[in-house]
């Protein structure tokens, strides 16, 4: 595996997690405009979905997702404004992770065993 992929996961003192899986629910509930979309997107079960936007929208001061219940005019789920803004850190906390280790990351590359041994 000579092309490693970086995977970002911040714990919090609180037991919190937010990594690739959390943004990526996230990024698909602003997509998709809907928590069980986002998660069949993800091949999570909508079980799964809800109770890590529960988790998060529980741990941060405002919740990160407002969800409507379905019915004549649909339901939906949006970001809050919070919510745009963790996935807008974590985005940015990825880019400048990989850009400022990327030497460190190709140093670790180049000590693999070579796969075609």
């Amino acid at each position: 595996m000579k092309n490693p992929k970086l995977r970002l996961k911040l714990t919090f003192d609180s037991g919190l997690t937010v990594g690739p899986g959390k943004a990526d629910l996230l990024q698909g509930i602003a997509t998709d405009g809907s928590i069980s979309a986002a998660g069949r997107r993800m091949r999570m079960s909508y079980k799964r979905a809800w109770m890590l936007v529960e988790e998060m929208n529980a741990a941060f001061e405002t919740p990160l997702v407002e969800s409507s219940r379905g019915g004549a005019s649909g339901g939906g789920a949006r970001l809050t404004e919070a919510g745009e803004a963790v996935l807008a850190h974590y985005r940015k906390l990825e880019t400048i992770t990989l850009a400022h280790g990327a030497d460190e990351i190709s140093g670790i590359t180049r000590l693999l065993k070579d796969e075609t041994d």
